[in-house]
This record gives structure tokens, sequence and C-alpha cells, in this order.
């Protein structure tokens, strides 16, 4: 489901959405923010997911002991 919002940008920021709608990378300055939205989105679950693998790393070098072994 779709939701309209509006948004206020600095006009610096609303040249640079326009040159890229030009340039063919986005269809309309919705499809943009969606995108980027998106993105950032993705970045953020990436980040969880590097912080919880660091973690994970961690606690297996502190404690070997409780490593599964693979073979």
């Amino acid at each position: 489901m779709m939701m309209q919002v509006q948004v206020r940008v600095p006009k610096n920021l609303l040249k640079v959405l326009d040159e890229w709608i030009e340039e063919g990378r986005f269809k309309s300055r919705s499809d943009a923010i969606r995108i980027v939205l998106s993105q950032y989105e993705e970045r953020e679950k990436t980040r969880g997911f590097y912080k919880l693998l660091t973690e994970r790393s961690r606690e297996a070098k502190e404690h070997p002991e409780d490593l599964v072994p693979l073979e």
C-alpha cells in the first residue's frame, strides 16, 4: 500500500535530484525518493548483520570451546 507524504528538501538537493531524473537515473522525484529510502533500509540491515557477525566473532575468540566443529 502506497502512502503519500510531503517532504521539504534544500534547494541544492532538489537540483541534484532533478539532474538525476534528466539523466535517466530515476523516472520521477517520487521514484528517486522511494529507491533511495529502500537502499538506505538495505544498508541499515547490512550494518545490523555486520554488527551481529562482529559480536559473534568476538565471542568465538573469547570462548573457542563453545564452537561447534565442522567435521
